[in-house]
């Protein structure tokens, strides 16, 4: 047990250590060309994060909860909706074949712009932005659910239909295991698309999130230090949820892998 805490540890401390200093390397650079520009419109690191601390106590924790449920309502939304989809694709070539020329020509597609016309359809509030981060990660999950799910071997399939096992036993055993990685690496790779977008989102009807937040800070009050802490908020969103996804797939396909 101490062996194994002692190599967790190991493995764990060496990526913390060099993130840390490449942020105190990040924070520095920036107070230094701050200070060298002598601009409001880029306040030093140290009055940006006095902000932060002072921010959060008031607005900021509120307005960062609004968009941190909209994007887990989002990711929600996109895995129970695309995964089913991309396994049904990659497991059936005619049902592929039927699909696949509408989703050649609708996943290129910018999502974000299809903000104004989500917000006529579907009204001002939180659904039309969980919808259209829904729909980032929909088409990222889909894809590569599908071609997961397409590569499994048919013999493979056979070997587990020999011993008995019905569509319940095949979905545990074979399909489960073979899209959880596809599934974690898509929102992996969305998760800064859909910050993004979502902060473009947040910009319309609505007066709670991050995206308002930075906009009424910047460009209506010229707040720029309580600005910039919505920017690192809206950053320590992203990395924080990418993070969780991270150490998701260490934990599941660490789990997956012993199973097997």
């Amino acid at each position: 047990m101490q062996a194994e805490r002692q190599g967790w540890a190991s493995r764990l401390g060496g990526p913390w250590l060099a993130r840390l200093a490449a942020l105190i390397v990040l924070l520095v650079a920036w107070e230094a060309f701050a200070r060298l520009l002598a601009r409001p419109i880029l306040p030093p690191a140290t009055e940006v994060i006095a902000a932060l601390t002072r921010e959060v106590g008031q607005d900021l924790a509120g307005h960062a909860a609004a968009s941190l449920f909209r994007v887990l309502a989002s990711i929600g939304l996109a895995v129970v909706t695309a995964a089913p989809a991309g396994l049904a694709l990659g497991q059936s070539r005619r049902l592929n074949r039927l699909l696949a020329p509408f989703i050649y020509l609708l996943y290129p597609v910018p999502k974000v712009v299809l903000v104004p016309i989500l917000l006529l359809l579907l009204g001002v509030g939180d659904l039309p932005k969980i919808v259209i981060v829904t729909l980032i990660l929909f088409f990222q999950i889909l894809v590569l659910v599908r071609d997961a799910a397409a590569a499994i071997r048919p013999e493979l399939l056979l070997s587990v239909r020999s011993l008995g096992a019905g569509r319940r036993a095949l979905f545990r055993f074979v399909y489960l295991p073979a899209s959880t990685p596809a599934v974690l690496t898509a929102v992996r790779q969305s998760i800064g698309t859909a910050i993004a977008v979502l902060y473009v989102a947040e910009l319309f009807a609505t007066r709670h999130g991050l995206g308002y937040y930075i906009y009424l800070q910047g460009s209506t009050l010229f707040n720029y230090p309580a600005m910039y802490a919505g920017v690192i908020a809206m950053s320590l969103l992203g990395v924080g949820l990418y993070g969780a996804v991270d150490a998701a797939e260490r934990r599941l396909i660490g789990d997956t892998n012993t199973s097997s």
